[in-house]
């Protein structure tokens, strides 16, 4: 035997205690066979701490211990939602649990099920994979107390997560997050918690019901001659297809032509470096299928289908652009309410908002706050975040729904090829109508998380008086409510946003420029000067940071 530390033989004693408590076998062999060889590195990134139970529930490797996810640590986050519940006077109500198709998600909600079973409530499960929006859906259209959705979202294929909705059908806002991770603290050894197979599994309905209800609140009939409009698809081996499908058929589109090597759900992404419709090269192949079969637009999903991503003639655009054209489509189609993005999206929405009259609001980052944007005069009736995420039909799905968005694209689409435009020719339109609109992101990865920290102190310390040459005016948005760490830089025509990711070990930086445009024939040059200034705020912001 190696000569080990104290801490070496700490860490091994936590880690038997964890494996004696793991009460699935593979998993607890996982945890032995690591002791057995003593690897104590291996042992320290998974038992570095618990997952946080943050912003999106739990979300972190497929590995055993307390550092990742796995059927202990499911088992135990299912307790601790159990005791937050029934101590939030929900005792004995509706659970609906919802997975996708990664690795062990069956089983975690499974597992789920189980321990809210035993702790009293009325637990229904979805009857295969599904898309996230089916699973929001499902809370508040069965009455639930609040549902459970097994999912990683578009993280890459070794991870999973638990994401967490309450009664309204939105994701939970703090303080229920430090609650449920308190509740998960107490929960006691995995194996001591109780299980029970008294749950059902529900039939298709209510995924037949999802599909009605988009379709209902899109009035596709408004739209003639949509049966003509070719669109290009793919589900990036996620589970949208079938959901997808149902949803164009019902609104009496043409089936969507889809990429055949990404339309079968698939853990493993084969063909993807990452499954993010935001990651380079991941809508390739739906470029490539979009211009052989000569399609008026292409429509990306994530893997659990909640964001999607548009190519129109062979450009991928971003996703403060696809606000922008649905905001602007819902505006003339006289829906009126709140529109509301959250403060890392681009400007337009707000100009548009203002130019019709209607209200805008600006909420931190996430759906959780953007669905919760509207009040009882002025509901919220569309919802954007430039990461690809569109809430075009809140009373439906209070969260980000890439499904029902990718309705609302195809509808736009076929309203503008009945009058011989695209997608992009409605965009040049809004650039002469209200400027043009330049956003972009300075990302900064590092390897040593106190980087970011030093980065945020130096700007709160030093921000920059003057971008592109015009002042700008500072705020710093941890002394507003609800607190956010980020800061903002604020000018004429400019604006900058600087926050840490939630996701991720970076700082990015969300810049914007707005270039006038005076006529169609300007427009070309106001692209260039945007451009040009795009670069040079990202120059201008990097040495701002240091870098």
């Amino acid at each position: 035997m190696s000569e080990l530390s104290g801490w070496d033989m700490r860490l091994l004693d936590a880690a038997r205690d964890w494996a004696d408590a793991d009460p699935h076998p593979g998993d607890r062999a996982e945890v032995e066979a690591l002791i057995e060889a003593e690897n104590v590195e291996e042992l320290e990134r998974r038992f570095a701490g618990p997952l946080t139970f943050g912003t999106a529930g739990l979300r972190g490797p497929l590995r055993a211990g307390p550092s990742g996810m796995n059927a202990a640590v499911v088992t135990r986050a299912a307790a601790g939602l159990a005791r937050y519940l029934a101590d939030s006077g929900h005792a004995g109500g509706g659970v609906v649990i919802g997975f996708d198709a990664r690795r062990r998600s069956d089983e975690f909600a499974q597992v789920s099920a189980a321990v809210l079973a035993a702790a009293g409530f009325a637990v229904q499960v979805l009857p295969r994979p599904l898309p996230t929006p089916v699973l929001s859906f499902a809370v508040r259209h069965l009455g639930c107390a609040a549902g459970v959705m097994v999912t990683a979202s578009h993280n890459p294929p070794d991870d999973n997560g638990y994401k967490v909705y309450l009664a309204d059908g939105a994701q939970l806002v703090p303080p229920a997050d430090r609650e449920i991770e308190a509740a998960i603290a107490g929960a006691g050894p995995a194996r001591e918690v109780p299980r029970s197979d008294d749950w059902l599994t529900l039939g298709d309905d209510v995924a037949a019901d999802y599909v009605a209800a988009v379709v209902d609140a899109l009035e596709p009939s408004r739209v003639p001659d949509r049966d003509r409009l070719v669109v290009a698809y793919t589900a990036m081996h996620g589970v949208g297809a079938d959901t997808t499908r149902a949803v164009f058929a019902a609104a009496g589109f043409a089936p969507p032509v889809s990429v055949p090597e990404q339309d079968a759900p698939d853990p493993a992404f084969p063909t993807v470096a990452f499954p993010n419709p935001e990651e380079p090269g991941a809508v390739d192949l739906l470029t490539a299928l979009a211009e052989r079969v000569g399609a008026d637009v292409a429509i990306a999903e994530d893997p659990d289908a909640d964001r999607c991503s548009v190519v129109c003639g062979g450009r991928q655009l971003t996703g403060d652009e696809v606000g922008g054209l649905l905001a602007d489509w819902l505006l003339r189609r006289g829906v009126r309410g709140t529109y509301a993005a959250s403060l890392v999206s681009g400007s337009l929405l707000h100009a548009l908002a203002s130019s019709a009259g209607v209200r805008f609001a600006e909420t931190p980052t996430g759906f959780k706050w953007i669905v919760r944007a509207g009040t009882p005069e002025d509901p919220l009736v569309f919802g954007y975040e430039e990461a690809l995420g569109y809430a075009v039909a809140p009373d439906v799905v209070r969260d980000k729904d890439g499904i029902s968005a990718a309705l609302a694209v195809a509808l736009l689409a076929a309203e503008l090829k009945a009058s011989g435009r695209t997608l992009l020719d409605r965009l040049d339109e809004l650039a002469t109508e209200h400027g043009l609109f330049v956003t972009g992101q300075l990302s900064v990865r590092v390897e040593d998380l106190s980087r970011i920290a030093g980065m945020m102190t130096g700007l709160r310390s030093r921000p920059p008086s003057h971008l592109l040459g015009r002042e700008v005016a500072f705020s710093d948005l941890l002394f507003e409510t609800p607190a956010v760490d980020a800061v903002r830089l604020l000018g004429d025509g400019v604006r900058v946003i600087v926050r840490p990711s939630g996701t991720e070990p970076k700082l990015k930086a969300y810049l914007e420029t707005v270039v006038p445009v005076h006529d169609d024939a300007g427009l070309i040059a106001a692209r260039g000067r945007g451009a040009d200034e795009l670069d040079q705020l990202r120059a201008e912001m990097a040495a701002g940071l240091g870098l």
